[in-house]
């Protein structure tokens, strides 16, 4: 299982790989990435910023002076592209966990398509493990819960199935080079 911290890495290495970041900007951003169910807090990243830049993945740059108090700007270092690319091309288990895997996708556009297949295909493997798990309590307590317990795990069902559906329309799209299919397309290239 990946550790938080790992994750965090990730994000900042992906997001600083766009151009330099202060911590404000950075912890926006990671919270729009991480979704509504997960934020991030100062106390988590500037943490994991300082280790980054003793391991010299980032570097300070001028601040820059919006307001009264200049803002600290972090910017991606040789070795941190070295990092995020190795962080990237990573397959195994890692990759496809529940915290890990949303931001990985994120980057997905500049990763290897063999890569990006590997990844997809482990995450719908442990999904569709987790369906049929799932799918089996289901069965054996349908009968024990009440109708909104049984209610909400047939939602757990059908959130599952649902991303094993997108999972396969994409790893389709992979195998085809069909991105309309996904509405999924290339940086620069409008979607019709």
């Amino acid at each position: 299982m990946a550790r938080r911290g790992e994750t965090i890495e990730l994000a900042v290495l992906g997001l600083l790989h766009e151009g330099p970041m202060h911590g404000y900007e950075l912890r926006k951003r990671l919270n729009l990435m991480l979704g509504w169910g997960r934020v991030l807090s100062y106390g988590s990243l500037y943490p994991a910023l300082k280790k980054m830049l003793r391991a010299d993945l980032i570097e300070e740059i001028a601040p820059r002076s919006i307001s009264r108090r200049p803002r600290i700007v972090y910017q991606l270092t040789e070795a941190g592209d070295a990092e995020f690319q190795r962080l990237m091309s990573e397959v195994g288990p890692t990759a496809w966990e529940d915290d890990n895997f949303d931001i990985r996708f994120a980057f997905f556009g500049r990763t290897d398509m063999e890569i990006r297949l590997r990844v997809l295909e482990g995450r719908r493997s442990r999904l569709q493990e987790r369906l049929e798990r799932v799918q089996k309590e289901l069965a054996m307590t349908q009968q024990e819960v009440d109708r909104y317990a049984a209610e909400l795990q047939r939602h757990g069902v059908e959130s599952v199935e649902r991303e094993v559906r997108w999972l396969s329309e994409l790893i389709n799209a992979e195998r085809t080079g069909d991105q309309k299919a996904t509405g999924i397309t290339n940086p620069g290239q409008s979607q019709a």
